[in-house]
């Protein structure tokens, strides 16, 4: 599967998803610093990326409607979830290939304990 990692994931997130086998971008590698939602939601549309952020701008699917994104994961942890943290979450998500299947055309809220797929 190949995702944009947006930049408000820890750069640890990449590896972690290349040694899973999955194609990854950056947007701090790709896009201009700073680069506003609409460019980075833009970006996935265009590679054809599953975006993974943890802004819950993201979320909000009457200005991202899922079905126009090969999937949209909003990681729903504490502000101060430690890269670790946030990886664990990450990976867990990422090794089920139920989770995975689920996802094209769809948000997903991860967090430590649930997933929950809009629509469902």
């Amino acid at each position: 599967m190949k995702f944009l990692l947006d930049a408000n994931l820890p750069r640890s997130s990449a590896p972690l998803l290349l040694g899973l086998g999955h194609s990854v971008e950056d947007v701090r590698e790709v896009l201009p610093p700073g680069a506003d939602d609409d460019t980075v939601a833009a970006r996935a549309q265009s590679q054809r990326s599953v975006l993974i952020s943890r802004d819950f701008d993201f979320a909000d699917i009457r200005n991202y409607p899922p079905e126009t994104y090969s999937g949209l994961v909003v990681l729903e942890l504490p502000d101060d979830a430690t890269a670790a943290q946030v990886n664990k979450t990450l990976e867990t998500f990422v090794r089920n290939p139920d989770f995975l299947d689920r996802l094209p055309g769809r948000l997903a809220i991860v967090s430590s304990w649930r997933v929950r797929f809009r629509p469902a």
